[in-house]
Parts: structure tokens; C-alpha cells; sequence
């Protein structure tokens, strides 16, 4: 995340930027969510981590899509990239203080849950949002 903000709030954007921050960021989403499941145990969180995984990419895409035929980004939430990151960061937390606190509740499968309903929000935000540009467009 610090590498788009700095090259795009520092005017530092290059030729291939965009091409060297998107992939490495699908590679992320696949490195933490899908691994994120498997840590919650069960096979609905598992499935839960591919889906939210999956989710992302598709993100990921309507965002590109959207900027191929607009030329902005849309970056709206609730589940982006930062928001994602986020709200992984906070289940792993909440599962360190559980663990100290020697609870059993499954933290981490309803992180998993609540990033994948916010990846089906945020896709159907993005595609709204583009929808209505491309209505408002002269044909």
C-alpha cells in the first residue's frame, strides 16, 4: 500500500507502476487470505479464505476494468485492499488477546465471513458506481 500512496501522493508514478503494484498486491491477497482460512480449522473457513481470495482479485478487477473505461480508479469500500488488511490485522490481534485470555470463540472464521460479505458489497458498490458513469455518458 505505501508504495502506490508514495508514488502517487509524491509524484512518483512511473511508466510500469501500476503494472509492479497490482500484481504484487493479488499475490498478497492470495499469501493472507487463503492462509487465514486454514488458520481458523475448519472447512467452511478454509472455503472462506479461497472465496475471500477470489473475491479480491474480482475487486481488484472491476476497479481496473472501471479505470480502462473511465480512466479514474474507484477505490470506494467498505472491503478494499486497506480496509482488508485492516480488518485481517484486527482478527489476528483479537485472536492473540483470546489466546492470552485462554478464550475459545472462532475470531477468525467470522473475520474471514465479514471480509467476504464486505467483498460482495464493495464489488457491487464498484459496479453501481461504474454503471452510472457509463449511463451518464454521451453514446
Amino acid at each position: 500500500m505505501m508504495d502506490g500512496l508514495l508514488a502517487v501522493e509524491g509524484g512518483l508514478k512511473s511508466a510500469t507502476g501500476e503494472l509492479f503494484n497490482e500484481i504484487p498486491d493479488r499475490i498478497d491477497d492470495a499469501f493472507i487470505l487463503v492462509p487465514l482460512g486454514y488458520a481458523a480449522g475448519t472447512e467452511w473457513s478454509i472455503a472462506l479464505g479461497w472465496a475471500a481470495m477470489g473475491g479480491s482479485v474480482l475487486t481488484a478487477y472491476v476497479r481496473a476494468l472501471g479505470a480502462s473505461l473511465t480512466g479514474k480508479h474507484d477505490f470506494c469500500g467498505p472491503m478494499a485492499k486497506p480496509h482488508r488488511m485492516f480488518t485481517v490485522t484486527m482478527g489476528c490481534l483479537g485472536m492473540l488477546m483470546l489466546d492470552l485470555m485462554q478464550v475459545t470463540w472462532p475470531l477468525l472464521t467470522w473475520t474471514i465471513a465479514v471480509i467476504n460479505a464486505g467483498i460482495v458489497i464493495t464489488v457491487w458498490r464498484r459496479v453501481s458506481h461504474l454503471a452510472k458513469v457509463l449511463h451518464q455518458r454521451p453514446s
